[in-house]
């Protein structure tokens, strides 16, 4: 499968302007959802006073990897949003238009 030529920069590089994830991002639908999903990932730690570490132990992802996806360094696979999705009960994935809020958490 071609990664194509957008591909080759991380999310946070396709911003205008601001700090990521809160940045005004060019036209780039990727990572456009990476900022989203970024946003949402800090809101659920924040909202559960988990250190990173803690998110790393329960979801079994890297605190290296959390840390990245936070900073929108890297292009975050499914597996990863699916396993800290299940251990902070929280949608993370924003569906077609980023910006949709997800589930509400019971």
């Amino acid at each position: 499968m071609s990664q194509g030529d957008k591909r080759s920069r991380s999310p946070a590089e396709h911003q205008l302007h601001g700090t990521w994830p809160h940045a005004v991002l060019d036209d780039h639908h990727g990572a456009k959802v990476a900022q989203e999903v970024a946003g949402r990932l800090r809101a659920a730690i924040d909202a559960r006073d988990w250190s990173i570490a803690e998110v790393s132990r329960r979801s079994d992802v890297a605190r290296l990897t959390i840390m990245k996806v936070l900073g929108g360094e890297v292009w975050c696979d499914l597996l990863t949003i699916a396993n800290l999705e299940k251990a902070l009960e929280v949608d993370l994935w924003p569906g077609r238009n980023p910006g949709n809020p997800g589930k509400p958490a019971e």
